[in-house]
């Protein structure tokens, strides 16, 4: 039997009939129905069936109908999608918007985004053109007006189009057109030449009247003259204003001239211009005393008080204010302060305002006052000598603060109310005080004022003021400045400013306490000296360790920063060694090593992916796929059955009379049964190369030419409908033979009835069970399965349950969501795609910076680790332990958790530099 190639002109493919679809389509219909309007389930563009199942779940999964509308060229990508050919792209893209817009626009609003659709109104029945479906209402959008061709009298939206686009006008999917040129309607008849003969007019008419009447014909305006005099008298339905067509040409061609621009002038005032304003009014009084006739006064040569200069600018005026001493100008001047600093703080800088830094620290040092019985002095003597106890050296500081805080004789202060002028003071200091801090945020600020030892003072000062909650606010200022301060400082075990730092610790306030703690660790950051941090209380390196089990991030980073500096220090470790219990310190940083860590999953193959030879014949389709095709009409029939046993695969081909024969054979039903209607061979073939989009008929040379359909190959496997694999039955012969049965079951249950009938010969009831009262031999003769071979079962029943395990899995099928959503992407490996052998490797991902590095908690902690691994045996405290045949603190401390630092070496990509250098220093 030969068979030509078909040609390519076959009939649209044809839409897969899937229970979702089926259910799709039922909804869709029912909500039309409901919502009264006309709905096609399946529309045709291109002379192809339109999915709307994969057209809506494609528009939804783009973000829907007004995002796809709103996106250029959108329904273009999506015509494609379809294969609607390239011939009239932007008529079929606009096409297929249509038929989104009249079936699936107010299901998917209703649905997907839970709203109330428009109107059928102002949806269904009016065009597809724009988007906004989401915000349109009966008040904002009006449908577009038909507009009338003024030569043919047509309807434009009769004619298929919006109307006669500008010849420049490119094609969208909201015009469509032929080819992608600019489309264009009914073209308008040229107006005819004539020669141009004047009017008699009793009236002169204006330049525009008289062009405009050039275009007119005689036989034209004869007619026009008729119509005015039918319609002119007394009747009262004329009314030439509502009337175009009654109108005269001067009225029509009616412009009113355009309005001319007023030019205003400013009024002089003295809050805009007030050396203009000052010149005018001695103009208007010369002229009043030469009216009365006095001279005017002659100021030639004399600049008169407030003349001639414009006054300091606003930073010199706050720093005189500031200085002045008065109440009213201190607080002008520290409300703009605080203003320009925190708006202007990266340009204003303490060296262009000599003395500035200077009138802020004398301010906040009158916060003693309020508490104590003092009134601190600045002293910027030479020798720094001290003329009484309330007087600071402004030169090389004050040493003894704190014992002279401590001798001041307290206030008694009610803090729970205040008089006006405590509040009024308090202001004024917290101002200054915030100016300060903002302004020590710029580098060059804080290098200026790190050497006025009168700031340093106050830090000391303020940070042991009372604790009270008055003073929590200057406190929290305090600690911001000594933050910033505290790099370009060395700070010694008796420093007054290191010691009140060290007693922040002992507070109940976080903010305190991490600000606090960041001070310390940047002392001497940006010097040659390093920051020994001694004298350190056991109670507050206790409290230190504490805080590193607390779930804060920022405090526990804090923490682990002073302690990597703390540790650094061969003095400090061994008073760690000697005063407290390290080994729970050791535990808790080897578990903030595995602070925020992600564990990644990664699969390595070990060789690429290979393709299985394509099977030798047709696998045989199950019972429970047949029944399901017998019921489809063809071509759907076809097209379902080709895409159960068949797949694409561009390297292998079939036969088209293997195929044919193949077809023949699975729908011809036996004598005495209900036909089934099948296609032509031709038409078979044709069929073919639209179910499956790769595939081509084609005619392979040789020397006896073959007819085959490249492309497809056959299913090792055969699928149903929905893409599910069937099972193949591996039972050893129909009773016990060498090959196996090779019948393939949708379903555990049909499988199992069919070993215990075929393969065991077990008789089944008219109730549907099976006898188990016969007694004989039965073995399993499952494909490698050896139970019951030297034993063999004497019931049914017993070799019956042990056949359970070689069933498949019952199939579940997949829950509809509640709110519709596109389905998941199906599996695009074919099922001839074999998967090389592969290797699941566990990685452990911490924090890392953006050059993929170590960063955060995790690399702080391996850091103390280090420091402490490295150090250790440096101290008193190993060197006494090894004198008296103890074990050694670094076997005691890091023995137990060896195994953990191996583990994080071996996952953790980022630590594994400093876990290996950690490890060589506790080996060492």
């Amino acid at each position: 039997m030969n068979m030509a190639p078909p040609s390519r002109t076959a009939r649209e493919p044809s839409i897969p009939s899937t229970p979702e679809y089926t259910q799709f389509i039922q909804k869709l219909a029912a909500y039309h129905e409901k919502r009264g309007t006309n709905f096609e389930p399946e529309p045709k563009v291109a002379n192809r069936r339109i999915d709307l199942l994969h057209l809506f779940n494609l528009v939804v999964e783009r973000g829907g109908y007004d995002r796809v509308s709103d996106e250029k060229l959108a329904w273009r990508k999506l015509a494609q999608e379809f294969h609607l050919g390239t011939g009239n792209l932007p008529a079929f893209a606009f096409t297929l918007k249509t038929v989104y817009y009249k079936n699936i626009a107010a299901y998917e609003i209703s649905t997907v985004h839970g709203k109330e659709p428009p109107p059928k109104e102002i949806l269904e029945e009016t065009t597809a053109k724009g988007s906004g479906l989401l915000t349109r209402t009966l008040e904002n959008y009006r449908p577009s007006v038909r507009r009338e061709t003024s030569a043919l009298g047509l309807d434009s939206d009769g004619s298929g189009d919006d109307g006669t686009p500008a010849r420049d006008t490119m094609a969208t999917e909201e015009t469509p057109g032929s080819g992608g040129r600019a489309t264009r309607g009914l073209r308008q008849a040229p107006p005819p030449r004539q020669m141009w003969q004047p009017e008699p007019q009793t009236s002169r008419q204006t330049r525009n009247v008289a062009a405009s009447s050039h275009t007119s014909t005689p036989q034209q305006h004869q007619n026009q003259q008729q119509q005015h005099q039918q319609l002119r008298g007394a009747s009262t339905s004329y009314n030439p204003s509502s009337n175009t067509d009654n109108m005269s040409l001067a009225v029509a061609n009616y412009e009113p001239r355009p309005q001319m621009p007023l030019t205003l002038r400013q009024v002089i005032t003295p809050g805009n211009s007030a050396v203009e304003f000052a010149r005018l009014q001695k103009v208007l009084r010369d002229a009043a005393a030469a009216a009365h006739g006095r001279a005017p006064l002659s100021t030639k040569g004399i600049m008169l008080p407030g003349t001639g200069f414009d006054g300091p600018n606003i930073y010199v005026r706050c720093l005189c204010a500031l200085r002045s001493g008065i109440p009213a100008e201190q607080d002008y001047a520290l409300h703009h302060l605080v203003k320009i600093s925190m708006e202007r703080g990266d340009k204003y800088r303490f060296e262009g305002f000599p003395g500035l830094a200077e009138a802020l620290v004398e301010k906040v040092l009158e916060v003693s006052s309020l508490f104590y019985k003092v009134d601190w002095e600045v002293s910027y003597t030479d020798d720094g000598e001290m003329i009484s106890g309330d007087t600071i050296n402004g030169v090389n500081g004050t040493p003894d603060i704190l014992q002279r805080i401590s001798a001041l004789a307290k206030l008694k202060v009610d803090d729970n109310i205040h008089t006006a002028e405590f509040s009024d003071k308090m202001l004024q200091i917290n101002e200054a005080a915030l100016t300060l801090r903002n302004m020590v945020m710029l580098e060059e600020n804080a290098q200026y004022v790190y050497e006025l030892s009168p700031l340093r003072d106050f830090l000391s000062i303020a940070l042991n003021l009372p604790n009270l909650e008055s003073v929590v606010e200057l406190k929290h200022y305090a600690l911001d400045i000594a933050e910033q301060m505290t790099k370009y400082l060395h700070l010694g075990e008796t420093d007054p400013l290191y010691i009140s730092l060290l007693n922040q610790l002992n507070s109940n306030d976080r903010g305190a306490i991490l600000t606090a703690l960041r001070a310390i660790g940047r002392i001497s950051m940006n010097l040659e000296e390093n920051n020994l941090l001694q004298g350190v209380p056991v109670v507050a390196i206790e409290k230190i360790i504490d805080w590193t089990m607390l779930n804060d991030e920022d405090l526990v980073h804090a923490c682990l920063d002073f302690l990597y500096q703390y540790t650094a220090v061969v003095k400090n470790v061994d008073f760690l060694l000697s005063e407290l219990q390290v080994e729970p310190l050791i535990k808790q940083l080897v578990r903030l090593l595995l602070h925020g860590v992600k564990i990644i999953e990664r699969e390595f193959y070990y060789t690429r992916d290979t393709k299985s030879p394509a099977p030798s014949a047709i696998a045989a389709l199950p019972k429970e796929i047949f029944s399901q095709l017998v019921q489809v009409e063809e071509p759907e029939r076809s097209s379902q059955w080709l895409r159960c046993l068949f797949e694409e695969d561009p390297d292998e081909s079939i036969t088209q009379i293997t195929l044919w024969q193949a077809y023949q054979a699975c729908f011809t039903l036996p004598p005495g049964t209900s036909k089934v209607n099948m296609l032509a061979a031709a038409d078979f073939i044709k069929n073919v190369s639209t179910t499956f989009e790769k595939a081509s008929a084609q005619v392979q040379s040789g020397v006896a030419p073959k007819f085959i359909i490249k492309g497809i190959r056959m299913r090792s496997v055969p699928v149903d409908p929905n893409g599910e694999e069937a099972s193949k039955c591996l039972w050893q012969g129909p009773f016990g033979g060498a090959e196996p049965c090779g019948q393939f079951f949708m379903n555990p249950e049909a499988m199992f009835q069919h070993i215990l009938r075929e393969h065991l010969g077990a008789r089944q009831l008219d109730d549907g069970k099976f006898d188990n009262t016969a007694t004989r031999e039965y073995r399993c003769l499952w494909d490698r399965c050896h139970r019951f071979k030297s034993a063999p079962a004497t019931k049914l029943l017993d070799i019956a349950n042990h056949i359970k395990v070689h069933l498949p899995p019952r199939h579940v099928p997949r829950k509809e969501p509640e709110h519709f959503s596109p389905p998941p992407a199906k599996k695009s490996k074919p099922s001839y795609i074999v998967s090389g052998p592969k290797r699941s490797l566990t990685f452990q991902v911490t924090a890392q910076d953006e050059r993929q590095e170590a960063a955060g908690i995790p690399l702080s902690a391996v850091l103390v680790l280090r420091n402490l691994a490295r150090n250790i045996s440096k101290t008193d405290a190993e060197a006494a332990t090894k004198l008296a045949g103890g074990v050694s603190w670094l076997d005691r401390l890091f023995k137990p958790v060896e195994p953990r630092l191996f583990e994080v070496l071996a996952h953790n990509k980022s630590l594994a530099l400093y876990i290996t250098d950690l490890l060589g220093s506790i080996k060492s």
